[in-house]
């Protein structure tokens, strides 16, 4: 009886351990499969707010970037990817977005549109709510070295790996002019 109750011991063991890799693998394929996206819940939420707070200028922001991201979206309907675009994808989205505004930000003040530039400034606000921290000058000194030295970047010629790397690593937390300048220097030297 007691070589009995072990074997039936094991067996529920690895009876539940089985049960227990299912449902795991379920889970797995069920948040793959129903893709939660964060920044697309977050901007929903935000707009809502500001809708509610009657914050135009905000609404208006929002409602811009949503409709960056959902251009983004139909252009990769049209490439046959059914999945739409990622968060890390729509960062590189707000990323452009403020690159845009400070071109226009720039060429306003030289026209003397001082009103029109600030208003460019305060969607530029808003837009940097949704993306990560920007990394110090320090931060990003580091980064580049690791960069190059996971690399092995020796010259000029291997900017564009490590300008990459990067991207990749670090989108929406520099300004990659600033980084292309400093990489510059590094591989100079």
């Amino acid at each position: 009886m007691l070589s009995f109750n072990l074997k039936s011991e094991d067996f529920c063991r690895k009876y539940a351990l089985e049960k227990i890799n299912y449902i795991t693998i379920i889970i797995l394929g069920l948040s793959i499969f129903f893709r939660i996206d964060l920044m697309r819940t977050k901007l929903r939420e935000e707009l809502s707010k500001a809708m509610k707070s009657r914050d135009s200028i905000r609404v208006s922001t929002l409602r811009l970037i949503n409709a960056a991201i959902k251009d983004k979206d139909i252009s990769l309907r049209n490439d046959s990817s059914s999945d739409g675009v990622s968060d890390k994808e729509i960062l590189s989205i707000l990323a452009k977005m403020i690159k845009q505004r400070s071109d226009s930000i720039r060429q306003y003040e030289e026209a003397g549109r001082i009103e029109l530039a600030e208003g460019e400034r305060a969607e530029v606000k808003v837009i940097e709510e949704f993306l990560p921290e920007k990394l110090t000058v320090e931060e990003i000194e580091k980064a580049i070295s690791k960069s190059i030295e996971s690399i092995g970047a020796n010259s000029i010629r291997d900017m564009g790996k490590v300008m990459g790397q990067l991207k990749e690593s670090f989108e929406g937390q520099v300004d990659f002019n600033i980084v292309s300048q400093k990489v510059k220097e590094a591989l100079s030297n």
